[in-house]
């Protein structure tokens, strides 16, 4: 695996464990009964960015090593994953 790949896969799976993450424990303003005047009551009330990331951060790195793992160790290949059969015989 590249160093390119390496990155995009890491990317890719942050970002799906950042919108699995976001909606847990989330309190919004209705909620709370707080609800700022302009805003929708739906809105996020004490939303903490940093502690998010940090989390999110740490679920990927776990995942990222061991999707990269069975990627560069060989278990599963793309000629595995043919399931129609286009890539020929091997």
């Amino acid at each position: 695996m590249a160093i390119t790949s390496a990155i995009v896969l890491f990317a890719v799976i942050w970002f799906m464990v950042l919108f699995v993450t976001l909606p847990i424990r989330l309190r919004t303003q209705d909620d709370e009964g707080e609800v700022v005047p302009g805003t929708q009551a739906g809105a996020p009330a004490n939303f903490k960015v940093k502690r998010t990331m940090l989390i999110v951060t740490a679920i990927t790195v776990v995942l990222w090593a061991l999707i990269a793992g069975v990627i560069i160790s060989g278990v599963i290949s793309v000629r595995d994953l043919d399931w129609f059969g286009r890539m020929g015989e091997r």
